[in-house]
């Protein structure tokens, strides 16, 4: 898919991690399809920035493992694979698990009901097949948790994780088969307010990788 016409999505002083959440969900959502070239000054006119935040962009997804750069040659999307997205499926499900155990003794009533609101949202995304709305109440119904839980180094490395699993995930959210995950949401809602950390912790878990990555991963790089 080519590069999106310029939209002034961004003004120069914008914050390099907009431009980086810029691509990396233009990668996400597959508007830059595996494999695709991805050019600087197409970039720039794109995103209405410099070179300097575009290539800082690059270096973290090179990091990220969503691109590749090819010295002197192209900077390419990287190609799907389902090995690396099963192993950024279980360091994210670890880093949720540890995330629950941590915040559900310090959850209020008010996180429990952004928990509730946020399942709710969840399952009439997933009645409607909308992906991008899915994974938005996905995300929040989470961060209530990562939010609360104190450990910095948990969304550091959810920040790294997370880009790759999302790439294949998203397809499941775009289907009933995600519907097993509102049930999920409810029986974490159901422990958290019993305040068992453990449970909640472990469900949380299960949550994660229970999402069937590997077979759309290998269905999807097949």
């Amino acid at each position: 898919m080519p590069t999106p016409p310029p939209q002034g999505i961004h003004k120069r002083s914008l914050l390099r991690n907009d431009v980086y959440d810029s691509i990396r969900d233009a990668i996400v959502n597959g508007t830059f399809a595996p494999g695709e070239r991805l050019r600087d000054p197409e970039l720039e006119a794109w995103l209405g920035v410099s070179r300097t935040p575009i290539r800082e962009a690059l270096l973290r997804l090179e990091r990220a493992g969503l691109i590749i750069a090819q010295p002197g040659r192209a900077t390419i999307v990287a190609p799907l694979d389902a090995a690396s997205t099963v192993n950024a499926q279980q360091v994210v499900a670890a880093m949720h698990e540890l995330a629950a155990r941590l915040a559900v003794p310090l959850l209020s009533e008010q996180d429990l009901a952004a928990m509730t609101a946020a399942n709710v949202r969840f399952a009439a995304a997933i009645k409607k097949n909308d992906a991008d709305a899915a994974s938005a109440a996905d995300d929040q119904f989470h961060a209530v948790l990562v939010g609360a839980c104190g450990n910095d180094m948990v969304p550091t490395m959810l920040d790294q994780a997370m880009p790759l699993l999302r790439r294949v995930e998203r397809q499941r959210f775009s289907s009933h088969d995600a519907q097993h995950s509102v049930s999920a949401h409810a029986d974490i809602i159901k422990l958290a307010t019993a305040g068992d950390a453990d449970g909640a912790a472990l469900a949380t878990r299960a949550n994660w990788l229970a999402l069937g990555i590997q077979a759309v991963a290998e269905e999807t790089t097949a």
